[in-house]
Parts: C-alpha cells; structure tokens; sequence
C-alpha cells in the first residue's frame, strides 16, 4: 500500500511539473505572438504616415572617430580553439595586471564601457568585449550555436587564450545575465562579480512570472522569438527604434545623465547597420527559454549590483530580492535618476562606486 502511495506521489509531481512546463510554454508562445501583432500594427501605422520614409536603411560605411580613440585602449581579437570563433575586444590597462573583463548589453558593444576603459586601466588590464555575434566579433548563423552554455563557455575559453584563470567579472543588462551564470557554473574564475541592472536570473523568470507589468516591459524578450521580423523591425526608419532606446524620454538616458553624442550614436548606428548585424545579438534572446529554469542557483562571489531606478525594462523591487541567492557580501546600490544605461548615463558615480566596492572587498578580506 505504501509503495502505490509512493508511485502515485511521483506521477502526480510528474503530471505537476509537464502541466507547469505546458503553461509556461503557452504562456511563452502566446506572448510572442501579441508582440508581433503590436508591431505589425505599429510598423503599417508608420508607413501610413510616412511611407517613403519607413523603409530607409542606410549602412554606415566608414566608422567615426570615436571607436578609433587611443585614449580608449588597443583593439586586439583572440581565436578561440574549440569553437573556431575569432572575438575582439578593446583593451586598456598593462599586461599582468589584474584583469578586468567587461560584458556588454542588449543592443551595445565594447563601446558602451568606453567610461570604464579610463577608469580601471590604473589597477587593472581592461578588457570590453564584444560577445559571440556582436560587432567585430564572428557571429555563428544559426540560433543553435548562441545557446548559454556555449556563451558562458566563450567568456572562459576568452580568459585562458588572455592568459588568465580569474577575473573581476562585470556585466551589463545581457552581459549581466551572462555574468551571473558564470558566477553560478565556474566560481573559481571570479574574484568579484559586478552587475549592472539585472537580476539573478533565478529572480527574473520567477518575477516576471508573477507580475504582469514585468511581463510587458521584457516584451522584447519574447518579441524576439519570432524569425527576421525583429531585424526589420529594428531598421526601418533608418534604425529610429535602435535610437530611441537611448535617446528617447521613455527608455533613453535623462537629462541629469551623461547624455550620447552625435558620434556616440553614430558609433551605434555604425556597428548594427552592418549587413546581418542585428541577427547574432537577437539570437542571444531565441535560445533563452529553453535554458531555464536554472538547475543551480547559488552565488558564492563577493558582488556589487547597481542599478538605475529610472530603467524601462527592468523593475527595482527584482534587485533587493536577488539577495537571496548570493551567500557571499553582498552590497545593492540603487541610483534614483539612473536609466537602464547606467555606466553610460552616470559613469562617475559607477565608477565611484565600483571603486568601493574593489577596495572595501580587499580591506575585508585583510581583516
């Protein structure tokens, strides 16, 4: 009898945890499909009220000077073995000098720590890289090859082709999902995490889950899904979305903040106007779902999460609750004028604040 009680218990968690998935899924699905119905919608209102200007794709020929600044650090590329990948990144900073590693956002590039390159180079080898897909960085044609194990598993082929088995680890929005799982699968190869407007993503998927309003602000999440129709989406009107995302009033970077500059955003437009440049970073979000939920959880590195109050796509409360799953020091800085572009929209305070962070952590470990 009680061996039927036990076989009934397994079916019934069985039976729980497909219906989950079942939900999950059509929730997944569902979703994608509102999306790409609002920005049908949005793309013919467009072309009703200025047909000749919605298809207007210029591709930058010739990169601003910007991206060639030396003050900024050297540029450098590294093929890795396995994969056959050829990344580049920017680096700053002497040779042997504790490394830095920088991981960008969704929709960035090295350029986006350009704040950083300055800042740390004293103390550190930077490194901003351009992950699997982005800018300079090969980018694999199939949505298989951009799956989380193999991005995490770039970020540590990428430090020992440097000559390096451990790193202070910072990441950004994308970069910051990235960072985290590095933390959580190889612990040994970071010394300190730091994390930019992004939750532990154990926190994300359950909190998005549970809030619709989350729901509606990761629609991109989802949009994304969907073959080709986010690259064009993303390009009409001269890539006006892709600007907006910085510069407009609802998502972009306020006006108490580092504002871009004509050249920054023509650094942007340059990188992602590129033939088939939208579709390795787009690719990174087509393979998420199928990697989660997390099957480990726990973060066991010293780290530092800053976060933009003012974000569009990411709510505050997600920040304070990613405490639980790190069983290390902790410290939560959230700056209340901040955008989701943080280390561009208030470089000095990041800086400031990173710089804490790295000596509070030595001095306690002295202690």
């Amino acid at each position: 009898m009680a061996q039927l009680f036990d076989d009934l218990q397994l079916i019934l968690s069985r039976l729980v945890v497909k219906i989950r998935a079942l939900g999950f899924w059509a929730l997944v699905y569902s979703y994608c499909g509102i999306c790409a119905s609002v920005a049908v919608l949005k793309l013919f209102w467009s072309m009703g009220r200025r047909p000749t200007q919605a298809f207007q794709c210029k591709i930058r020929e010739h990169p601003p000077a910007c991206l060639n600044d030396p003050s900024l650090g050297t540029h450098c590329y590294v093929t890795i073995k396995d994969s056959g990948l050829r990344f580049h990144y920017v680096a700053s900073g002497e040779r042997g000098k504790p490394l830095m590693l920088l991981l960008h956002g969704f929709p960035e590039f090295w350029y986006s720590w350009r704040h950083q390159l300055r800042e740390f180079k004293s103390e550190y080898r930077v490194v901003a890289l351009d992950l699997r897909g982005y800018g300079e960085t090969d980018g694999p044609s199939h949505r298989e090859n951009y799956s989380l194990d193999s991005l995490i598993l770039d970020i540590k082929d990428i430090l020992d082709a440097l000559g390096y088995s451990k790193c202070v680890l910072t990441g950004h929005d994308w970069g910051g999902m990235i960072s985290w799982l590095i933390a959580i699968c190889y612990p040994e190869m970071v010394t300190k995490l730091i994390i930019l407007n992004f939750p532990h993503p154990t926190v994300f998927t359950e909190y998005v889950l549970q809030h619709p309003s989350q729901l509606i602000k990761s629609a991109h999440y989802f949009f994304f899904q969907m073959p080709w129709l986010p690259e064009f989406m993303l390009a009409v009107h001269d890539f006006k979305f892709l600007k907006n995302l910085f510069i407009s009033q609802a998502s972009g970077i306020g006006r108490n903040g580092c504002r871009l500059t004509e050249e920054d955003i023509e650094a942007y437009l340059y990188i992602f106007s590129q033939p088939g440049a939208l579709t390795g970073p787009i690719n990174h979000y087509r393979n998420l779902f199928s990697c989660l939920p997390l099957k480990r959880h726990e973060v066991t590195t010293p780290t530092l999460l800053l976060w933009g109050e003012k974000d569009a796509f990411m709510e505050v409360e997600m920040a304070e609750i990613t405490r639980v799953y790190v069983k290390s020091y902790f410290r939560l800085t959230v700056l209340s004028t901040a955008s989701h572009w943080l280390q561009q929209d208030q470089p000095d305070i990041v800086n400031k604040l990173i710089w804490t962070f790295l000596k509070e952590e030595g001095q306690r470990k002295r202690e």
